[in-house]
């Protein structure tokens, strides 16, 4: 049986299948309909492990299909992107809300494990940080297309502890915090690679806001890493975890620390929110995961740190830039 992947040509998608190529003799099967992955992030792989299958997770049929197949299903397939998930609301609710209830409803047929990607995002504007699985969320109003995002993805988790709970489907839900490093694209509004591009250009940085707000950063290879032990440890099914690294960071900060690895003459410069998407749009102040949830049951926690990250992400680019 196959390991399919759900999601598999994007970001963290693709980096998951690198990991478990380098682990298991399994077929791994990609689906994705490349709406913001990309096929250039799985053409290094030259495997006949690998099937990629170019559709849509909103297509019932086509998820059941490939789900009756598999024996483990990591389902990372959505919107991704504060940018996009504020210019296409519709879609990117639709695709959260449809392509999670079409995987859980056809992974509870043969009970096959799952694991379901959710986001930081779910604590809304919480100041409980850092962030623990068991807090409160605080959203915006509903006219905040940001907000339709975050209660999209709790929703998923609800269906999925749901099917946890009345199909005894084994389901682990992963709270993904500002995942970064090779192959992740600005062009939905991910921080680090826009920062990094726009260095080694000579342009200035972009910060939106102040820049006081603080994220904490992970790399893509501690994600994947600890969302595969995650599966395979019983003690996680029907949980939540935090899949993050603490230690937050401010933008302004991160600006600088781009500027100065990239030996860049870029200078900072600041733009209000409400010019860069619009006058209802809401940044949360602070972004921290609480990791004693998942210390507990792994007894591990990531290990890349910022610099490292930086460093990845401005090799790949400078190569880029030379080639």
């Amino acid at each position: 049986m196959s390991v399919l992947i759900t999601g598999g040509a994007g970001f963290i998608g693709s980096h998951l299948v690198d990991h478990l190529l380098a682990g298991t003799d399994r077929q791994i099967v990609v689906l994705d309909d490349f709406s913001t992955g990309s096929a250039s992030n799985l053409e290094h792989l030259e495997t006949d492990q690998l099937t990629t299958i170019d559709g849509d997770v909103r297509d019932d049929a086509l998820v059941a299909d490939c789900v009756a197949e598999a024996k483990v299903v990591y389902h990372l397939a959505a919107a991704v992107g504060v940018r996009n998930v504020v210019e296409n609301p519709l879609d990117s609710i639709q695709t959260n809300l449809q392509g999670t209830e079409n995987v859980l409803s056809a992974a509870a047929h043969d009970a096959t494990p799952t694991f379901i990607a959710s986001s930081s995002e779910v604590y809304g504007k919480s100041e409980c940080v850092p962030f623990s699985e068991e807090d409160d969320r605080v959203y915006g109003p509903t006219t905040a297309p940001r907000w339709g995002y975050a209660t999209a993805k709790a929703a998923d988790e609800f269906l999925a502890l749901a099917y946890n709970d009345e199909h005894d489907l084994p389901v682990v839900v992963g709270r993904y915090f500002n995942i970064v490093g090779p192959r992740q694209t600005g062009q939905y509004g991910m921080v680090i690679p826009t920062f990094v591009e726009q260095a080694l250009a000579g342009d200035d940085l972009t910060v939106y806001g102040d820049g006081t707000q603080t994220r904490s950063f992970t790399h893509v290879a501690d994600a994947v890493s600890i969302t595969h032990d995650l599966v395979e440890n019983d003690d996680a099914r029907g949980e939540v975890f935090n899949i993050g690294a603490p230690g937050p960071t401010s933008i302004n900060e991160l600006a600088s620390r781009v500027i100065e690895l990239t030996d860049s003459d870029s200078e900072i410069t600041h733009i209000p929110f409400a010019e860069a998407y619009d006058e209802d749009f809401e940044e949360p102040d602070e972004r921290e995961p609480d990791i004693s949830k998942l210390r507990d049951v792994l007894g591990r926690r990531p290990r890349v740190d910022l610099d490292r990250i930086l460093r990845d992400v401005i090799d790949e680019r400078a190569d880029g830039v030379i080639g």
